[in-house]
């Protein structure tokens, strides 16, 4: 199995270079209103299963194909389905296919950037999990691969389609809670005292391609506590302030109208929790906006108590404090402090009526995109600018120092070794697009 990536895979230098001129492939449906959205898979895990749970139900979707490169996932996912599906263990080979028009991404996160943009080279749409990527140089790719494609990328931060938070964003950008100078948030989970396990390296199971699952990474043994699920733990694969993080940074810059961050800092380690992990059980981040606000983001794995009132986010205003989940929004009066009039500077507020999860209706935003070729709710550039935020608190603890952002070149502008952390090499052969 040849397991080249490059742009000559999906566009050579002849016939098929010209079906790309104009930004888009010539072998493009052209979607009526009422038509059906052929879509393939990549992906059929734990959260691919779900993304075919919430995608199955909508009439004008019609899910032709899967990919997995491990058996149980592809049997189970398609069994699901009736069994009429097409099945792929290399991914390549459903993009590949002129007969699909959009494609679902929910890989491990350091395959994100090679399968989306491979897809938008080949003329399709792309529903992306969060976190969008594993480094910001793969970011900025994807949005340009999009841009120049005409293709619709919609990342999956779902509480950009969820009813609640945009109350909640309208709320804050009126002014309601008044200037807003804290917002924080926290990943919680008492993981001590033994974590993901320990296990050694073993052979992989027969039905598991290994080599395939690693892609870019490094070649090493398979283990038991990387793959299928626990690579969320795991630096080279992912992070818990990325597959957590991003979400809640998504919301809170939505509600700000936050792009980046001007500086920030990180601090934690692997404190109590011993286990095979390769990222900290503690973890705190704090990043300054240029417009006088901090963000705090805490991943607490050896503790578990709540850490906020209520919800899971909470925006600091000098006339009040909004707490928001998925269900509701709740805002909590000021009262003046030291030299100040303590009355109360609002009335109390709690709005009701959204979605503990919201990702049906971040779907059926995307489809629509797909049809109509409107901005989706979380583009490709919403879905980058959210995940660089996790990104970058990777990059400050593994320097052990406080970094300014220039989000216009998407450098560091004060410590020349982070930058050498925007991206990493791939292991050969595989290439961005």
């Amino acid at each position: 199995m040849t397991t080249s990536i490059t742009r000559r895979r999906f566009v050579t230098a002849g016939a098929r270079a010209a079906l790309l001129a104009g930004s888009a492939a010539s072998f493009e449906r052209v979607l009526g209103a009422n038509e059906r959205i052929r879509a393939g898979f990549i992906g059929a895990g734990n959260r691919g299963s779900q993304l075919l749970e919430a995608a199955a139900p909508n009439p004008d979707l019609a899910i032709v194909a899967l990919c997995d490169v491990y058996e149980p996932y592809l049997k189970r996912e398609s069994g699901k389905l009736g069994g009429e599906v097409a099945q792929y263990r290399d991914f390549r080979a459903l993009i590949e296919r002129r007969d699909i028009d959009a494609v679902f991404v929910a890989t491990p996160d350091h395959w994100h950037a090679i399968q989306t943009i491979a897809a938008c080279y080949a003329g399709k749409d792309v529903y992306v999990e969060k976190p969008l990527t594993i480094t910001i140089h793969e970011g900025r790719r994807i949005v340009e691969a999009a841009r120049r494609n005409a293709r619709i990328v919609q990342v999956g931060t779902q509480r950009r389609s969820s009813a609640i938070y945009a109350q909640a964003v309208d709320c804050v950008r009126a002014g309601t809670i008044g200037k807003v100078t804290v917002a924080r948030t926290y990943r919680l989970s008492n993981m001590f005292p033994a974590g993901i396990g320990v296990a050694p390296d073993s052979a992989p199971p027969p039905d598991l391609d290994w080599d395939l699952w690693l892609g870019p990474r490094p070649a090493r043994p398979f283990n038991v506590n990387i793959a299928p699920y626990k690579f969320r733990w795991w630096e080279l694969y992912s992070s818990q302030v990325a597959n957590w993080g991003v979400h809640y940074f998504d919301a809170i810059r939505w509600m700000l109208g936050e792009e980046a961050p001007a500086s920030l800092s990180a601090h934690g380690g692997r404190f109590a929790v011993n286990d095979a992990r390769t990222i900290p059980d503690t973890l705190e981040v704090t990043y300054e906006f240029a417009s006088g606000c901090l963000l705090v983001f805490g991943q607490y794995e050896a503790s578990g108590n709540d850490a906020l009132r209520s919800g899971e986010l909470e925006l600091r205003g000098t006339l009040g404090t909004l707490y928001a989940e998925g269900r509701q929004f709740e805002i909590v009066p000021e009262r003046g402090g030291q030299f100040q009039d303590r009355a109360p500077r609002l009335e109390p507020q709690v709005v009701r009526g959204g979605e503990s999860d919201p990702t049906p209706q971040h779907i059926r935003n995307f489809l629509d995109c797909v049809k109509s070729r409107a901005v989706p709710n979380a583009d490709a550039e919403v879905g980058h600018r959210s995940t660089t935020f996790a990104l970058l608190a990777n990059i400050a603890l593994a320097t052990r120092a406080r970094i300014e952002w220039d989000p216009v070149s998407e450098r560091v502008t004060n410590h020349a070794a982070a930058n050498e952390l925007l991206h990493y090499e791939y292991r050969a052969p595989w290439k961005l697009g």
